[in-house]
């Protein structure tokens, strides 16, 4: 999967971009036909706890799925996010399923 990631108004370090890309390609084992994702981090509110915002968006025939989430690291942000997109990919494979 193509893979693409945006931090907002800072630069993101390798490591941190290396733990998403196994995130979200380990969505792939869900479902394998999704075409390519996008992740967009933000840090919002710098004074205030859980101000690291992660919204990650998969494209999939004929749709796309996103889920966001804060935390207090981007890191865990991301885990969260992705833990609803797989909830999502279920659910979209059960409707795929249904109306085939």
């Amino acid at each position: 999967m193509k893979l693409t990631i945006q931090a907002i108004h800072f630069t993101a370090a390798d490591r941190l971009k290396d733990f998403i890309s196994k995130k979200v390609n380990k969505l792939d084992h869900f479902f394998d036909r999704i075409i390519e994702g996008e992740v967009v981090l933000k840090v919002r509110d710098e004074f205030k706890e859980g101000n690291k915002y992660a919204e990650v968006m998969i494209h999939v025939p004929g749709q796309t799925l996103v889920a966001s989430e804060h935390a207090s690291s981007f890191e865990a942000a991301v885990d969260q996010a992705t833990v609803k997109l797989k909830t999502q990919i279920k659910r979209y494979k059960g409707k795929m399923r249904a109306h085939a």
